[in-house]
């Protein structure tokens, strides 16, 4: 297991806590908005950090810090996560898990473990548009469908989101989407930010007028929905 970045504060990425976020390399999916592509695509060319300065660092900020974020790439690639997790968790750490949605195996057996406190699931798009929205032809959203039953089963705390980006979203793929999660407790729209280290370079963000547009578009399927990123 290779941990390729260490953000040591983050008041964002989980919702109500005060967290650090470890990034790791590697990811199935190749979508051109990808604001990590170095990692995604060349996660050997990508300084590590070794797991004894991870854990140093965390053993200094108990009682600061109240959740680590596990973010990629798709961690869920990582063959000694629940190993990870679990060192991480008996240092009284809750633990955010980012994914893409693709491996409901490999999270159900975390959520079992009572691994994981709080699961982040990038829905890409519609299901039409999903070949196209994770760079894939002939992508087969079967998975997605099992992790979406999985979280919205309700065993650990949850959202959806999307990354808005013109080209790939449509106020009818929006609207397709949100219908695919009806229901669901948590749906945040992300607008799209140029990292500067995207997979496809020149991608466009929609306007904070048209971001709002298509929260109004997906609210009445979801209990909760949200911007970010305006």
């Amino acid at each position: 297991m290779e941990l390729h970045g260490l953000q040591k504060l983050t008041l964002l990425d989980y919702p109500g806590k005060t967290a650090c976020t470890l990034f790791f390399g590697g990811c199935n999916l190749r979508c051109p908005f990808c604001h990590n592509a170095s990692l995604v695509l060349r996660p050997g060319s990508c300084s590590t950090i070794p797991q004894s300065e991870l854990f140093a660092f965390l053993k200094k900020r108990q009682g600061l810090l109240d959740g680590v974020c596990i973010t990629g790439g798709e961690p869920l690639l990582q063959p000694d996560l629940a190993e990870l997790l679990k060192a991480i968790r008996e240092l009284g750490y809750a633990v955010k898990l980012d994914t893409n949605g693709c491996y409901p195996d490999r999270l159900e057996k975390l959520l079992d473990a009572k691994l994981v406190n709080y699961v982040a699931m990038d829905l890409k798009n519609s299901r039409e548009e999903y070949p196209a929205t994770v760079g894939i032809p002939n992508f087969d959203t079967a998975p997605i469908d099992q992790t979406i039953r999985l979280l919205m089963e309700g065993r650990v705390e949850y959202e959806f989101r999307t990354t808005v980006v013109q080209g790939l979203h449509t106020v009818h793929s929006l609207g397709a989407a949100a219908f695919w999660i009806d229901g669901a407790q948590n749906y945040f729209l992300q607008n799209f930010v140029d990292s500067g280290d995207l997979i496809q370079p020149g991608l466009t963000a929609f306007s904070p007028a048209e971001m709002r547009h298509f929260l109004n578009v997906v609210k009445p399927h979801v209990k909760n929905a949200g911007l970010r990123g305006l």
